[in-house]
């Protein structure tokens, strides 16, 4: 690496999805952001906005078949803006993982036992980590000679006390099927927990915070000092709170009974409480906005949907302040949190004695930029701090090549 390699391209590789971003770390300014989708299918689609020069978005379509010709694709598009991965300013790929298990909390070089190790974790993350080897594997053909950094979303809970992380069944039995909580949206939760103390003006050791990503998945963290202790996403993403498609917590004999009274399979189940629950399930619309539209024509079951939705949200925001003794901030991140007033208000409503409330003036602004909505009497503050996964994958993969 050359003294002024700075550059980090950052992938996020789903199954038929490529997002990026390249990011100068010299400042921490993005330089070119993009997606492309319907990898494998007859008409793939790349957006394209290059932001150094202020340039314009671009759209292509044509069949991409596989992640080796979108990432070629995503390369010219870069290449266009005298941008391209040829570059000796680009010092590493860092690379979205979702499941590291027990062995990987911290951002790893990857070698050919680090992808052995994430290809093991693939029976607990079946949707995302073949998705993220393939886009490893992909960049490592096209750049065999960059370094390229594995940071997961497992990581930051890496830190949680056994007794949280344990669930209560029998040890050898776990163990041998390494059963237990990962948690998940981890970069999310810790990006969003710094912004959050340095909102307050005070370094995060000294700050607890309950973190609230409320997106079409949702979790929610209790961070002690900079440290997670807790958090509602377990084994898999599905547990915790209602989410756009997935049920969240669940007595887990709803499944048996499915199977021997409904003769649902376990692959039927699994699609079920995956992707036909939640918020999806109650109402049949996972947009919030839309649910909210729903709402305000009188409609009962999207009321019902976000009254449950809330119900859970409030419950875990209860847990947490019990679990961290001491609350400094609420934080509200990811699409829903950052975006809906209604839901920020409604998850607040009735908690004034555990110091929470919100204004109703600053809940109802619009912004980009994190922000206190809470009145200067509030105990514990609640803020909206968008979430920035990218650049906290960019700061810890530069970290780690430039240390």
């Amino acid at each position: 690496m050359t003294t002024d390699a700075t550059r980090v391209l950052v992938l996020n590789s789903g199954s038929s999805s490529l997002k990026y971003q390249l990011l100068d770390m010299n400042g921490g300014v993005r330089l070119a952001v993009g997606l492309v989708e319907r990898i494998g299918e007859q008409a793939s689609r790349l957006v394209h906005t290059p932001l150094a020069a202020g340039g314009e978005k671009r759209e292509r379509e044509e069949r991409m078949a596989d992640h080796d010709a979108a990432l070629k694709a995503v390369a010219d598009e870069l290449s266009e803006d005298g941008l391209g991965l040829d570059s000796p300013e680009l010092a590493a790929i860092g690379h979205r993982v979702v499941h590291g298990g027990l062995r990987f909390t911290e951002p790893t070089v990857i070698d050919e036992a680090v992808l052995k190790e994430i290809e093991r974790l693939v029976p607990v993350a079946p949707l995302h980590n073949p998705a993220n080897l393939t886009g490893i594997r992909t960049a490592q053909r096209l750049r065999p000679d960059l370094p390229q950094v594995a940071v997961f979303d497992t990581a930051f809970h890496s830190t949680m006390p056994e007794y949280a992380a344990r669930y209560a069944i029998d040890v050898e039995t776990a163990d041998a099927h390494r059963v237990r909580r990962y948690g998940f949206h981890g970069t999310s939760h810790a990006y969003v927990s710094r912004e959050t103390a340095k909102l307050l003006g005070k370094d995060p050791s000294e700050v607890n915070v309950i973190v609230l990503h409320l997106g079409n998945g949702a979790s929610a963290s209790a961070v002690a000092g900079g440290r997670c202790v807790d958090t509602s996403m377990g084994l898999t993403p599905l547990e915790g709170l209602v989410m756009g498609t997935r049920s969240g917590d669940i007595d887990p004999a709803v499944i048996f009974h499915l199977e021997r009274n409904a003769g649902l399979s376990s692959d039927e189940i699994d699609e079920l409480l995956n992707k036909k629950s939640g918020l999806i399930g109650l109402c049949g619309d996972n947009d919030m906005r839309e649910i909210r539209r729903r709402i305000d024509e009188g409609d009962k079951r999207a009321a019902l949907a976000f009254d449950i939705y809330i119900h859970r949200l409030r419950k875990y925001i209860g847990a947490y302040t019990a679990v961290l003794g001491r609350v400094d901030a609420v934080a509200f991140t990811a699409g829903v949190g950052e975006n809906s007033a209604p839901v920020r208000e409604a998850a607040v409503l009735g908690l004034e004695e555990m110091g929470l409330a919100v204004d109703a003036r600053l809940n109802a602004e619009r912004s980009g930029e994190a922000r206190i909505i809470s009145p200067d009497y509030a105990r514990v503050a609640v803020a909206v701090v968008p979430t920035d996964e990218e650049l906290e994958i960019a700061n810890q993969t530069y970290a780690l090549v430039s240390a």
